[in-house]
């Protein structure tokens, strides 16, 4: 771990990118304010400090050598906990790609693997990493000062990693992202649609046909994946959005609320406090100035 911890302290970048395709590198050096922001389909290990995730009314910790694993991209808040300058949270994050994962699941062949219940399982989940995964994510951030190997065995380590990940405790919920037929996958096909449909209403019957499941299948799966009813992760995805266009729009309140959606102005105003702590106009502010603050990136 303190070899990981050095790699990933000095191989950091503000946007958390790294030379290896999929692989996330995270530093960051203060507690801060809880943000909300999407998850993405990732596994996130902690090499330094915790982290708190929530979503919905679940609640998750995970500190140093444990990881997240999250099937679905899904709205959360979260945050560092105890972060200094001194001692900045350390994470690092593998993209989570179905096709890689699919392929992993054709070549392990019948028998090996355990049988799919093909019942719904948790978008997010934490899990104490073992030795053997833990080897290869080192392995793999390595290769960020071994450029002449990387782009030959960078593919090779990730295929690795995943393969611990299908076959560990979160193995479930990794699996089903290969699986063309799998809740998370029908429950994504729903996730998707409500983020590029975010401020239209819709009927949940809609929306269950789209994800190829009948309307009692439709939420029950929906919750236990997302831990949120369709409506509640819509507004979740209208606020984030509000957030973002008031952060260059700062005057436009009103416009931006319904931009998103709302065709209140008191109630989105109302949300978007009980979301962020602010009202929208003093929020944007806030977000302003830490804009003009941020140092210029390299």
């Amino acid at each position: 771990m303190d070899e990981l911890r050095a790699l990933l302290n000095r191989h950091a970048q503000p946007d958390s990118s790294t030379a290896i395709e999929g692989l996330l590198i995270s530093k960051v050096d203060s507690d801060g304010s809880a943000e909300t922001s999407m998850t993405g389909t990732v596994f996130a290990l902690i090499a330094q400090g915790q982290k708190r995730l929530a979503l919905g009314d679940r609640v998750f910790d995970y500190g140093v050598g444990q990881y997240l694993v999250a099937s679905v991209d899904l709205p959360v808040t979260g945050h560092f906990v105890g972060a200094t300058p001194q001692t900045p949270a350390l994470g690092v994050g593998l993209q989570l790609d179905p096709a890689a994962i699919a392929r992993l699941l054709l070549d392990a062949g019948p028998g090996v693997l355990p049988r799919e219940s093909g019942g719904p399982v948790s978008a997010l989940a934490v899990s104490d990493a073992g030795g053997s995964l833990l080897d290869a994510v080192l392995r793999l951030v390595r290769l960020l000062d071994e450029p002449r190997d990387r782009a030959t065995l960078a593919p090779l380590v990730v295929n690795e990693i995943l393969w611990r990940l299908i076959t560990g405790e979160q193995g479930a919920a990794v699996r089903q992202l290969g699986l063309a037929d799998s809740t998370v996958v029908h429950v994504s096909r729903a996730v998707r649609w409500i983020r590029d449909n975010y401020a239209e209403s819709f009927r949940v019957e809609e929306v269950a046909e789209i994800s190829g499941m009948s309307v009692s299948a439709f939420h029950r799966n929906f919750q236990a994946v997302t831990a949120m009813s369709p409506i509640q992760f819509q507004k979740q995805i209208r606020l984030q959005e509000a957030r973002l266009l008031l952060a260059t729009h700062p005057g436009e309140v009103a416009s931006v609320g319904h931009r998103v959606g709302y065709d209140s102005a008191s109630q989105f105003s109302r949300e978007y406090r009980r979301q962020f702590g602010a009202p929208p106009s003093l929020d944007a502010a806030e977000l302003r100035r830490r804009i003009h603050a941020a140092p210029a990136l390299p």
